[in-house]
């Protein structure tokens, strides 16, 4: 079973994807900030997988997603964008940063799981 932390501020988009993965047996945790995931990190727990949105108040998915990249430890973890944000700008930005797979909200089932294997594939290459 895959553990995917989600990383939103929004409880309703958090308690949908959260009833997704299930879905996909996928065990869940959730963070309303990326700084308390990255102090969940910095206190040894770790994911299979990141789904991180972009907007959010203090610090950004961009920013998560960049922490994370900067890292060694943390730069194997694979990423997949959530986000509200549809510009081919902003997904270019997120994908260029590491993002391994990015989907807008409102996101399905098939999407998202799609994502996630894209992601997981995407890891397995580089090991």
């Amino acid at each position: 079973m895959k553990t995917v932390w989600i990383v939103d501020d929004d409880e309703e988009m958090i308690y949908a994807v959260r009833m997704m993965l299930k879905l996909l047996d996928c065990e869940v945790r959730h963070f309303f900030s990326a700084r308390l995931a990255a102090q969940t990190l910095f206190d040894g727990q770790r994911p299979d997988l990141f789904i991180l949105d972009i907007n959010m108040p203090g610090v950004s998915g961009i920013d998560f997603l960049e922490f994370l990249h900067r890292r060694k430890d943390f730069a194997m973890i694979p990423v997949v964008m959530l986000s509200s944000e549809a510009a081919d700008l902003m997904v270019d930005h997120a994908m260029n940063l590491g993002a391994d797979a990015y989907v807008t909200k409102p996101v399905a089932l098939e999407e998202l799981e799609s994502a996630m294997k894209k992601a997981f594939k995407a890891h397995d290459e580089v090991k």
